[in-house]
């Protein structure tokens, strides 16, 4: 599957320190400096409803990763999904009475468009489940063989993984048994289905079912990946047995990235599979859930379409922190538009205060966990400065425009 077109970023002086994270696993910020090529593998869309401010703040949170891992001199390896095939899609191909590939592939490429126009750095690899489908039943059959996964006793051919193959299972999320079974249903799980070792095993292979898509899976007979499989299986072929990031929204931390690496880590050998787990918050509409079953998504495309710029967006976005649950309004907007507008008129000052001590004070704001507040208020401070005429150093605008685009995406 292609990827969208990325843009030039401009190179700055010097390196950025080391970036630390916060990992959900061991619930602390820690260094992800890796020693060799940094690898991140970010859980992408389903395109059934692509781009919403949901899927925006999550994108640009990993997108500011990648930016501080080259800043600093990384090699990075990127690898997104796109799980063009499951449920829910299914489901709203047939509300609306659409073929389902139609649908994917309309929405994938929206969220493409969407990405160009937020600045978002494309992943070097952009994977769509239905392409990876032979290699995941070749691992689906694999844990099979290693007895950590089994067939239900019935004629579906449905194939689930025995989460007691594996010991650490709870560790990514921290979470107990009572609140992983509360949550297991709400998230696509199916801890009622007869004939399941454990409630919360997950689903490995749907068996073929009349009036579905199903496709050959060899000895497992023909049908469909389960979602968590999908990760883990894409990212291993692509970025190895371990990555330095996994990421995505913190509606993921339960139960697809304990799902996905409880199976990365069966099939390698190895644990943890992601030295990081990162999670971005959720966006809220005017105080209230943002959600498709409210009817209250706000889309990049209708935003787009009602000519605010993207830029604007993104920058309203980044206004609070990555991990935080926040709240979208038309103040917000408003607000970033008019911070950009002021960035803008500084920027084209004749002078400004030094733009190394600028640069530096970026860099140590994102480096400690992405905290772009942090770094739009050194922004303000400098633009505050030129634009009262405070400043002494002609070649400081440049490096000005020049770190906001390459740190924080935002084009001026």
């Amino acid at each position: 599957m292609d990827t969208w077109v990325g843009h030039e970023v401009p190179r700055l002086p010097g390196r950025s320190e080391p970036l630390r994270l916060f990992d959900s696993a061991r619930q602390g910020v820690h260094p992800a400096d890796p020693d060799g090529p940094a690898t991140m593998y970010v859980c992408g869309i389903t395109p059934y409803d692509a781009t919403h401010l949901g899927h925006a703040a999550t994108m640009i949170t990993f997108d500011l990763v990648q930016r501080m891992w080259r800043d600093a001199g990384h090699d990075v390896r990127y690898v997104q999904n796109v799980t063009d095939i499951d449920d829910p899609l299914l489901e709203r191909a047939e509300r609306d009475g659409e073929d389902w590939k139609v649908l994917a592939m309309r929405e994938t490429a929206l969220f493409r468009e969407d990405m160009e126009a937020l600045r978002i750095l494309p992943p070097a690899h952009y994977v769509g489940a239905v392409e990876s489908i032979p290699e995941i039943a070749e691992k689906v059959l694999a844990l099979l063989k290693d007895d950590a996964a089994y067939r239900l006793d019935d004629e579906t051919g449905d194939v689930y993984f025995d989460v007691s193959a594996a010991p650490r299972f709870g560790y990514e999320s921290n979470f107990s048994r009572q609140q992983m079974l509360k949550i297991f249903p709400e998230r696509g799980g199916d801890p009622t289905r007869v004939g399941k070792r454990d409630p919360l095993d997950p689903l490995l292979w749907r068996g073929a079912r009349a009036g579905e898509p199903s496709w050959p899976g060899g000895d497992l007979g023909p049908g469909r990946p389960g979602w968590h499989i999908e990760c883990a299986v894409i990212a291993l072929g692509l970025l190895g047995s371990t990555v330095d990031v996994q990421g995505g929204g913190n509606d993921l931390v339960f139960p697809h990235h304990e799902c996905s690496a409880a199976h990365a880590e069966r099939l390698t050998g190895e644990a943890p599979f992601a030295g990081h787990y990162v999670h971005a918050g959720m966006i809220g509409l005017n105080g209230e859930k943002m959600s498709k079953s409210r009817g209250n998504l706000v889309f990049v495309s209708r935003l787009r379409a009602d000519r605010v710029d993207p830029v604007a967006v993104r920058l309203a976005l980044i206004s609070g922190h990555y991990r935080a649950d926040r709240t979208w309004t038309d103040d917000l907007l408003t607000a970033a538009q008019e911070r950009l507008g002021r960035w803008r008129r500084a920027a084209a000052a004749p002078a400004g205060p030094s733009g190394s001590a600028f640069l530096a004070g970026v860099r140590d704001r994102l480096a400690d966990d992405l905290d772009t507040p942090g770094a739009l208020a050194v922004a303000d401070t400098w633009a505050e400065r030129a634009l009262a005429g405070a400043a002494d150093d002609s070649a400081a605008a440049p490096l000005f425009a020049d770190t906001l685009d390459a740190l924080l995406g935002v084009h001026l």
